[in-house]
């Protein structure tokens, strides 16, 4: 498809990078010139410096002839505007970036009177997925599915569980899970069969029901507990949908912000938080409010350095769930032998979700793409796609299709109810299907099977 991304910051060269990759035929237009050049030199694609909100730029960048056009500059107001813009000029789809919380109140009306195909919010996005690994504190990462049904949970296997070398089929205590994904102690990645055996060292990630999560991480040697107090470092935007979120869930919320003017505003906004004006860098600053017996430790600044160093210390010196913001650093293989706890990364959670936009953009109607997560360092995808047709995928036990290697069918859900998959099993219309596999790139259901 021809796509044309206005912004070349953070989000803008994760996105172009990754849409690059799939082969797509990509122009980017920023005002920095030294972006343009650096666009040029490193994705080898077509660059543009202008404002993205001129009509005669986005003729200049093919908007006519373009499939979409996606609006990612750090303002909301430019991104709107060039979406608009390229809406008349082009009649092609649009996605805007827009952060602003009064926007995203009123985002289904903008969406609407604008004829934006997708908004997306990256501070939302991440502040949700806090959520949802501090409802679950012992997961080091959480991808949801079937509309919240299904959760796809990761985390390290502890020393000395019972779930260790054992085969996945002969281990009594896995019956209630689906193993989907092994990572090695040498980084290695497995899409596990029943005689995969667990080692010291390995990160999987699981499909569990909800009403057996804790039983379950109990029974393998994982001490859970629930998150009654959680502590933010930072007042961005970011903490204030996360504390927005917890406090509706009963969970005592405390933010440490060094600017003044931003800790009124949060006072003002959020009444039943505790604000504190300091600066966290300062140890003392974060002994006095309580960082020792805190339950959950979220480090959001600005820089990604300070969440880390901070993170470290909450590590060190207590047993928090830690969650550390991260969005520039890009040593993946470096930062997760950390003990810094979960990592969230706003850009990677923006382009997921854009990324999953554009190739349910070039499905047919047999099966569109519902979800779409990167995992483990981006060498595995999980993906959700909804059986729209009949196909060769369908009315045929799952024993009987001619799978892809290294693919694995996690679960099926049908009218709400969720399937573990067996052999027997077979994929219907209507239903939604989710995959986990090394092979990257399925654009629809029909994909999983072998050429």
């Amino acid at each position: 498809m021809k796509i044309i991304v206005v912004g070349f910051g953070k989000v803008g060269y994760v996105l172009a990078d990754q849409l690059n990759n799939e082969g797509h035929d990509l122009t980017v237009i920023d005002l920095n010139e030294n972006r343009m050049q650096y666009a040029i030199s490193q994705l080898d694609i077509q660059a543009i410096t202008g404002n993205g909100t001129s009509y005669r730029t986005q003729m200049e960048a093919g908007i006519q002839d373009s499939d979409l056009l996606i609006a990612v500059t750090d303002h909301d107001e430019i991104n709107l505007l060039s979406c608009l813009i390229a809406k008349k000029a082009g009649n092609c789809h649009t996605i805007a970036r827009v952060r602003n919380p009064e926007y995203s109140k009123e985002i289904n009306f903008i969406k609407e009177e604008l004829g934006l195909s997708m908004s997306i919010n990256p501070e939302r996005a991440a502040a949700m997925e806090i959520v949802h690994l501090i409802q679950i504190p012992s997961a080091m990462e959480i991808d949801t599915f079937a509309r919240g049904r299904v959760n796809l949970i990761k985390f390290r296997v502890p020393t000395g569980s019972p779930i260790l070398n054992i085969k996945v089929s002969d281990n009594a205590l896995l019956k209630d899970c689906l193993l989907c994904v092994v990572q090695r102690y040498d980084k290695s990645i497995i899409i596990p069969d029943g005689n995969t055996v667990l080692r010291e060292g390995d990160i999987v990630s699981v499909i569990v029901p909800l009403n057996k999560i804790f039983r379950f991480f109990s029974s393998i040697g994982i001490k859970t507990r629930p998150i009654k107090d959680v502590l933010i470092v930072g007042g961005s935007t970011i903490a204030y949908y996360l504390a927005e979120t917890l406090i509706k869930s009963r969970i005592n919320v405390k933010i440490i912000e060094q600017k003044q003017s931003r800790c009124e505003e949060l006072s003002a906004l959020l009444p039943e938080a505790m604000i504190i004006c300091g600066d966290a860098s300062n140890r003392g600053v974060l002994d006095e409010e309580g960082i020792k017996n805190t339950d959950a430790f979220v480090s959001l600044t600005n820089l990604d350095e300070e969440n880390i160093m901070l993170s470290l210390y909450a590590n060190k010196i207590s047993s928090a769930k830690i969650i550390t913001k991260i969005n520039k650093i890009d040593f993946e293989e470096v930062i997760s032998d950390m003990p810094i706890g979960s990592i969230i990364c706003p850009k990677n959670i923006t382009a997921e979700g854009i990324i999953r936009y554009v190739r349910s953009m070039q499905n047919s109607s047999e099966g569109n793409m519902e979800t779409l997560y990167r995992m483990m360092d981006n060498r595995v995808e999980a993906l959700e796609f909804i059986v729209r047709e009949d196909s060769a995928v369908t009315n045929t036990p799952l024993m009987n299709l001619n799978l892809k290697e290294n693919l694995l069918i996690c679960c099926i859900n049908r009218n709400g109810r969720i399937i573990t998959p067996s052999g027997k099993d077979v994929i219907l219309k209507g239903d939604s299907v989710v995959i986990v596999t090394t092979k990257l790139g399925l654009n629809n259901i029909r994909d999983i099977i072998k050429d």
